[in-house]
């Protein structure tokens, strides 16, 4: 089942899994830090939350989780058939996980990706905090594992994701 990605930025991790664990009557999928994933399946969404101070309340980014390549490669001929420039990135390692995905931007400005996770990453930070591992200096880990389209601005590397 392919569901809708919804990417927030909020303040503090720790409130804002708890809230969405009550909300949506559901675990994190994944946990790691300055991160969370939600697999909800009523509603279908996929919803991921960056800890971001200063930034919280805002949209990180919008996509939607397909189930295989077949459906990430269609969906790439449908949009660029419709004359839509995707900014395409193979077995990339974002947001704790191995992805195929494309990137659409809408005419406002907003990014959409289309992805499927190959597999997961960074098992070993499950449950750790940012700052449990502040003192590794991996600057992916410090961003909390993530990545952003090749379009994106400097700035949005530090807080634009993925799955």
């Amino acid at each position: 089942m392919s569901r809708i990605q919804l990417a927030l930025n909020v303040e503090n991790i720790d409130e804002a899994v708890d809230f969405y664990t009550t909300l949506f009557h559901t675990p994190p999928a994944k946990r790691r830090p300055g991160y969370a994933n939600f697999a909800v399946s009523d509603p279908a969404l996929k919803l991921v939350l960056f800890e971001n101070p200063g930034k919280s309340g805002t949209l990180n980014h919008l996509g939607v989780e397909r189930e295989s390549m077949d459906e990430i490669v269609q969906q790439a001929e449908r949009l660029e058939a419709a004359g839509l420039t995707l900014d395409v990135e193979g077995e990339v390692v974002c947001c704790y996980a191995r992805q195929d995905k494309h990137w659409v931007t809408g005419p406002d400005g907003q990014r959409w990706e289309n992805y499927v996770v190959l597999a997961d990453a960074g098992a070993e930070l499950e449950g750790k905090t940012l700052d449990d591992i502040a003192d590794g200096g991996d600057p992916a880990t410090s961003r909390g594992g993530c990545c952003t389209g090749q379009a994106e601005a400097s700035e949005a590397e530090s807080s634009t994701c993925c799955a």
